[in-house]
C-alpha cells in the first residue's frame, strides 16, 4: 500500500507538472499580446486609419486562437487540486481557495465578457466602447494572473494564516498579508513583464518573417516598432524584478538560492557563477568538488542577495547539516522539532476520541498563540511542522543540476532579449532592419527561445521549492490524495494526448493564419 501511495504521489506530480507546462505555453502570449492589440486599436481610433484596423484585427485573430486553448488547460489545472491534491486542499483550502475564487468570479468573468465584445462587436458597438472592451480584456487577463500568482506565492511564502487545531486546517487571518506579501507583489510583476517580453518577441518574430518574405512590409515594420519598444522597456523591468526576486528568495527560501548556484558551502562575499559545468551530483561534497569548471563574478551573489558584498550566503551543507556559528539549525533538528508538533496533533486526536478533557485542554494551550506557552510552542515546534513528515535531512535538497542550468537559461536568454529588442528597435527606426536578413532570422528563431526561457523560469520557481507543496509546512508527499496510482496514470496519458492535440491544433491554425496574413474588410 505504501509503495502504491508513493507511486500516486509521483504520478500526481508528473500530471500537475505536465498540465502546468502546457498551460504556460499559452498564457504568456495572452498577457502581453492583449495590451499590444489595445495599443494598436487606440492608434486606429485616434487616426481612423484603416491600416491600423486591419493590423489590429490580424493580431487579434492570433490572440483569440491562443486565448481559447489557454483557458481549457487552466480549468483542468485548477480541478487537479481537488482530485490529486485533496490533502493539500483540505489543509489550506481556506487560504489558497480565496484568490482562486476571486480570479474566477471577478477577473475571469471580466475578460471572458469583454472578449466577446472585442471579437464580435465590430460595427455593433461604438469604436470607443469597443476600444474599452479591448483594454478591459487585456486588464482582465492580467488580473487573473495576479490572483493566481498570489495563490502560488503563498505556497512559496505562507503568511497571513494561523493553524486551527480543531479543524486541522490553516485558516486565513489577514487577507492583505496574503494578497500583498512581498513575494506575491514581486512575483506578479516579474511574471507578467516577462510575459510581455515573450509576446513582444512573438510579434517581432512573426513580423520579421513577413519582411523575409517581402510581404505586408508596412504592417511588419509598424508592428515591430510597437513590439520592440514595448518589449525592450519590459525586458528592463523584468531584469529589475528578477534581481529583486533573488533578494527575496535569499531570505525566505535559502535552499532554493543555494541550489540555483550549486553553492554547497556557505561563504562571506559569495561569488555568482556566470558559467559552469557541474560534476555528477553524487560527487558533490564541497564547492571545490561541485564543478568541472566555472567562471565566477566575485562577491556578486552576496551583493545581489543581501545588498552587501561581504554578506554570508548559506550553502546546501549549511542548510542540511546546520551551522552553529551562523545560527542555522540542521534539517535533522528541524525534523525532530516538527515531529513534536505532529505527535501533539496525534495526541489531540486520540484525546478527542477518548473524551480526555484534561489532555485536550493541555494540547490546546500549546497551539494558542495568545499564551506564552503557545507562542513558544508555535515558534519552536510548529514552525517546522512540515519537517516532521520527512524521512531524512537530504530530502530538503531539490534537483541541483536542473535548477542550476534552468536559472542560467532564463537569465542568459533575458539578457539576450534586451540586446535583441534594443537592436531591432533601433534598426527599424532607421529603416535598415529589412536589409539585415540574418537579424530577421535571429528574431524568428528567438520566438521558441522565449518560450524555453519562460518555462525555465517556472522550473526554477517550482522545482526550487521541492520537496515542499507549501514551504516548510507541507511536503508534496503528504499533500497528495490517497487514490490508486492507476487512475492518476491513466488521466496523465489522457491529458497528455489531449494537450498535445490542442497544441498541434493551435500551432496549425496559428501558422495558417500567419501564412494568410491580414485580411481586408
Amino acid at each position: 500500500m505504501l509503495s502504491d501511495y508513493l507511486s500516486t504521489v509521483d504520478w500526481s506530480r508528473a500530471q500537475f507538472a505536465m498540465t502546468a507546462i502546457y498551460h504556460w505555453l499559452f498564457v504568456p502570449l495572452t498577457l502581453g499580446l492583449g495590451f499590444m492589440i489595445a495599443i494598436m486599436e487606440t492608434i486606429y481610433v485616434r487616426t481612423k486609419d484603416p491600416f491600423w484596423l486591419r493590423t489590429t484585427k490580424f493580431w487579434m485573430r492570433l490572440f483569440g486562437i491562443n486565448f481559447a486553448i489557454g483557458v481549457a488547460t487552466g480549468l483542468i489545472l485548477e480541478f487537479e487540486f481537488g482530485t490529486n491534491w485533496s490533502n493539500y486542499s483540505h489543509f489550506v483550502g481556506d487560504i489558497f481557495g480565496a484568490p482562486l475564487a476571486i480570479e474566477g468570479i471577478f477577473a475571469f468573468f471580466l475578460e471572458s465578457t469583454f472578449i466577446a465584445v472585442m471579437f464580435f462587436g465590430w460595427r455593433k458597438v461604438s469604436s470607443g466602447f469597443h476600444l474599452t472592451a479591448t483594454w478591459l480584456t487585456a486588464i482582465g487577463a492580467n488580473l487573473s494572473a495576479w490572483w493566481i500568482l498570489v495563490a502560488n506565492s503563498w505556497m512559496q511564502y505562507p503568511v497571513g494564516c494561523d493553524f486551527n487545531l480543531e479543524t486541522v486546517r490553516n485558516e486565513m487571518t489577514s487577507f492583505s498579508a496574503v494578497a500583498l506579501s512581498p513575494v506575491a507583489v514581486n512575483k506578479f510583476f516579474h511574471t507578467v513583464t516577462s510575459s510581455f517580453v515573450l509576446a513582444a518577441l512573438f510579434v517581432v518574430g512573426v513580423s520579421a518573417w513577413y519582411l523575409l518574405r517581402r510581404r505586408e512590409q508596412q504592417m511588419a515594420r509598424k508592428s515591430i516598432a510597437i513590439a520592440s519598444a514595448f518589449g525592450f522597456v519590459f525586458a528592463l523591468v523584468t531584469a529589475f524584478t528578477g534581481d529583486r526576486s533573488g533578494a527575496i528568495v535569499a531570505r525566505v527560501q535559502p535552499m532554493k538560492l543555494a541550489a540555483m548556484e550549486a553553492l554547497y558551502d556557505g561563504q562571506e562575499g559569495a561569488p555568482l557563477t556566470a558559467v559552469g559545468v557541474l560534476r555528477p551530483e553524487a560527487k558533490h561534497t564541497s564547492n571545490e568538488d561541485a564543478f568541472y569548471f566555472k567562471i565566477d563574478i566575485p562577491k556578486m551573489l552576496s551583493l545581489m542577495s543581501f545588498r552587501d558584498a561581504d554578506a554570508f550566503v548559506p550553502g546546501i551543507n549549511d542548510l542540511v547539516y546546520g551551522n552553529e556559528e551562523r545560527g542555522i539549525l540542521s534539517a535533522a533538528e528541524k525534523m525532530e522539532r516538527g515531529r513534536v508538533a505532529v505527535d501533539e496533533l496525534g495526541r489531540y486526536r486520540a484525546a478527542r476520541e477518548a473524551g480526555d478533557t484534561a489532555a485536550i485542554a493541555e494540547i490546546q494551550s500549546k497551539f494558542d498563540r495568545s499564551t506564552p506557552e503557545g507562542e513558544a510552542f508555535l515558534r519552536d515546534h510548529f514552525a517546522y511542522f512540515g519537517y516532521g513528515y520527512l524521512d531524512r535531512p537530504e530530502q530538503i535538497v531539490p534537483n541541483v543540476p536542473l535548477l542550476f542550468y534552468s536559472f542560467r537559461v532564463m537569465v542568459g536568454a533575458g539578457c539576450f532579449f534586451i540586446l535583441l529588442l534594443g537592436l531591432v528597435w533601433w534598426l527599424n527606426r532607421k529603416d535598415r532592419l529589412a536589409d539585415k536578413r540574418w537579424l530577421l532570422w535571429v528574431a524568428v528563431w528567438t520566438v521558441p527561445l522565449a518560450y524555453l526561457a519562460s518555462q525555465a523560469g517556472w522550473i526554477v520557481a517550482e522545482v526550487g521549492r521541492q520537496p515542499w507543496a507549501i514551504q516548510d509546512l507541507m511536503p508534496v508527499g503528504v499533500a497528495a490524495s490517497k487514490i490508486p496510482s492507476g487512475s492518476v496514470s491513466v488521466t496523465f496519458f489522457l491529458f497528455l494526448a489531449l494537450f498535445t492535440a490542442l497544441l498541434i491544433a493551435e500551432l496549425s491554425i496559428m501558422f495558417r493564419q500567419i501564412k494568410i496574413g491580414p485580411k481586408n474588410d
